[in-house]
């Protein structure tokens, strides 16, 4: 099965459904991984704080697979924002995962009270232009942070990663991204166990009429709207299900139920408010 990719602004492309390790424990990472790699994702999602990107890195190296067949994420930690902190970590990161480069790395989060993210996004541009990140974006940015750094440096990031799925469908950030070329990627795409998306009539409906599991209708809407997503999940059985979202569509109709689930308030929210993490 074929996953479509995505163009970003820097003219690279990403595959749109990918695996990500976040919570994935650092002995079973490469196991999980490779198992993916297994089942046919291409594109895998770690960061320094998930302490997994060495197994990650014997996964890959393992898997025997073309480094130019592959995206590999990583993401900037928040105590490393700070004068040439964001090129050393870049360094460790890559070490770790026994690349030359990563496709795509992330400011993990704005940490706004700290005021260093512009400093760290300008590391991030000398990272690319020293060729160890072939594209770079951000994760966790509101509005206000997107607007401050693009402003101040004229490059906008090709992707913002942030919480989203039905109950918390951000739309102030999506359409921010539509307005500046800049794609979304979705963590917690699922709703990580707060809200049983999964016993919602609109996902419940719209997975039986396809004949899909109500994750993979969750998913799906991801897709439909152009979303990147990574779910994850160390069972087989599941890495399987989530990969199998290529033969079936969301009716319009089924889209417009599910967009219908976000309350609007802010109150779908799982994660960590990024205002509030610094």
């Amino acid at each position: 099965m074929t996953v479509p990719s995505v163009q970003l602004n820097d003219g690279n492309s990403i595959p749109q459904l990918g695996y990500g390790v976040f919570l994935v424990p650092a002995d079973d990472a490469e196991r999980a991984v490779s198992e993916a790699l297994e089942v046919g994702y291409r594109h895998i999602d770690t960061a320094a704080i998930y302490k997994n990107e060495e197994g990650v890195g014997r996964a890959i190296a393992a898997s025997g697979i073309p480094r130019d067949e592959l995206f590999i994420t990583t993401k900037l930690w928040n105590d490393r924002h700070d004068g040439d902190e964001p090129l050393a970590a870049i360094d460790e990161s890559l070490q770790k995962l026994q690349l030359d480069a990563v496709d795509l790395y992330l400011i993990h989060w704005p940490t706004p009270k700290n005021d260093n993210y512009v400093h760290a996004w300008q590391k991030m541009i000398e990272i690319r232009e020293a060729g160890k990140a072939r594209s770079i974006g951000v994760s966790n940015f509101l509005v206000p942070h997107l607007d401050r750094i693009v402003t101040e440096t004229g490059v906008t990031p090709v992707v913002d990663q942030i919480e989203l799925h039905p109950a918390l469908s951000q739309r102030e950030i999506a359409t921010w991204g539509q307005e500046h070329d800049m794609h979304i990627e979705s963590w917690g795409p699922l709703g990580q166990g707060k809200y049983d998306l999964f016993e919602l009539p609109a996902v419940k409906d719209a997975a039986e009429a396809h004949g899909k599991s109500p994750a993979q209708a969750v998913l799906r809407w991801h897709i439909q709207h152009g979303f990147i997503v990574f779910p994850k999940s160390v069972r087989r059985e599941r890495l399987e299900e989530n990969f199998d979202l290529f033969d079936f569509e969301l009716t319009a109709d089924e889209m417009a139920a599910i967009d219908a689930v976000d309350p609007g308030d802010g109150s779908g929210r799982v994660g960590t408010h990024p205002d509030d993490l610094n």
